[in-house]
């Protein structure tokens, strides 16, 4: 990869700030102090599942994916170096040197003085072509209560419990653990007994049947990694692409170019459809935007851009489709909401230091730096609320979802919620904002 000086910009070191954009979903993204580093991964195989794989950030100076942002911090205009489209999203870096920022990017870039991001943000949409953001209906997901241990049983218990206390629900989404395997889509788990059934009682109590599905992300040790190592992304040396490691299992990307793992994908969502389901949560989606040696030679980006577009026309256009874990310009025109943070979690830090991991620190850094992009590029999803009591630092979360959380999901068990829980999940559920810019 090379690196091309574009720019200097002269700026005060004790007060300039740099925004660095993250590659995907859970990349950290804020406004940086241009003397203190941001956040890097905690490990390589961390870079390759929640950073840009390819392409590593100098541990000593600010890489933005495709939008980098420097305030000089002297009252001097903003300065923003961008991506033409989102097809072309180079690497954009800052290092500062004395009192100048050098910026340098591994491809094309437009520079852009005294433009606000929002004002960017809204060209580049029309750029990128697709619908108009529009509204995001309300939901409870299983995720954060049950994870992938989750049973009929237990969405059954939740969709009483959701009318029982006239929560302002609009969708049940059944995340992560109804399936055989990750990549394994067609196969249910031994918690699960028939989808059909569970999409038909969550309609039937008159709400709608939403699901969480990753379909481009392929675990070691599933039926599809195992029978078909062809439809997985490949290098050189014609071994799969690692996307990282998730679940305690080494991850693959699905080559959605090869013309049979792009059926698979079709008859997956074609039989989610069919059973009901019209609001899909696909997740990990940058693993279908992996670079490798392709057979028909179509670039990473377009054939990611193909593979979600490919979703959209099998689930129809009234579906409501929500990204999560994806890149995040190449994605534009694509999604009607998108994950603009990382996961959240009960607890306030993450495990290890890393802001790519699930925790309220690091879901509340990008949500609140991203504002900009709801309503213009989409709605924006902050990941779900979580109002139970062993939630640490529970109101600082619910804030971050009241201020910035265009899409509103509650993730707890219902029953596990107290009088507050309760209280602040109807509330927020019963005041979703419409799919305009905050600001």
């Amino acid at each position: 990869m090379l690196f091309e000086t574009l720019d200097e910009v002269r700026v005060d070191p004790g007060t300039a700030r740099v925004y660095e954009e993250g590659w995907q979903s859970a990349s950290p993204t804020s406004w940086y102090p241009v003397d203190a580093p941001p956040p890097r991964p905690a490990a390589d195989w961390r870079r390759r599942g929640n950073y840009r794989p390819e392409s590593a950030a100098p541990a000593d100076g600010f890489q933005g994916e495709g939008l980098l942002a420097i305030d000089p911090g002297d009252g001097g205009p903003l300065r923003l170096y961008a991506a033409p489209d989102p097809l072309t999203v180079p690497s954009i870096r800052a290092t500062l040197t004395g009192d100048r920022l050098v910026v340098a990017a591994d491809g094309p870039v437009t520079a852009h003085t005294g433009v606000p991001l929002g004002d960017w943000a809204s060209g580049f949409a029309r750029t990128a072509g697709g619908p108009l953001p529009r509204a995001a209906p309300t939901a409870w997901c299983s995720w954060y209560h049950y994870f992938e241990r989750v049973t009929e049983t237990d969405i059954d218990e939740n969709v009483a419990a959701i009318r029982d206390r006239e929560l302002p629900v609009e969708v049940v989404q059944v995340d992560g653990g109804w399936q055989a395997a990750v990549g394994d889509w067609l196969h249910l788990s031994d918690r699960f007994t028939s989808l059909d059934g569970v999409a038909a009682r969550i309609r039937d109590a008159g709400l709608r049947a939403g699901i969480w599905v990753a379909p481009f992300w392929v675990q070691e040790g599933s039926w599809l990694a195992r029978e078909h190592q062809e439809w997985l992304i490949a290098g050189p040396d014609g071994l799969p692409v690692s996307a990282g490691r998730h679940w305690g299992a080494p991850s693959y990307g699905l080559d959605t170019t090869n013309p049979a793992a792009a059926d698979y994908v079709c008859e997956v969502f074609a039989w989610l459809a069919g059973l009901g389901f019209d609001y899909f949560k696909i997740d990990f989606a940058y693993a279908a935007a992996l670079a490798g040696s392709r057979h028909t030679g179509v670039e990473p980006l377009a054939a990611y851009r193909r593979a979600v577009t490919l979703v959209r026309e099998v689930i129809g256009p009234d579906a409501y489709l929500l990204g999560c874990g994806a890149p995040i310009l190449p994605s534009v025109g694509l999604y009607d909401a998108m994950r603009v943070s990382a996961d959240i979690s009960p607890a306030y830090e993450p495990v290890d230091g890393d802001l790519s991991q699930p925790s309220q620190r690091g879901a509340a850094l990008s949500t609140q730096a991203r504002a900009w992009q709801h309503g213009r590029f989409w709605v924006n999803d902050p990941d779900c609320l979580i109002a139970r009591p062993e939630v640490e630092r529970r109101a600082d979360w619910a804030r971050v979802v009241e201020r910035f959380g265009g899409l509103r999901v509650s993730s707890d068990r219902i029953a596990d919620l107290d009088d507050w829980g309760v209280e602040t999940t109807r509330r927020l559920l019963a005041n979703t904002p419409p799919p305009t810019p905050f600001a």
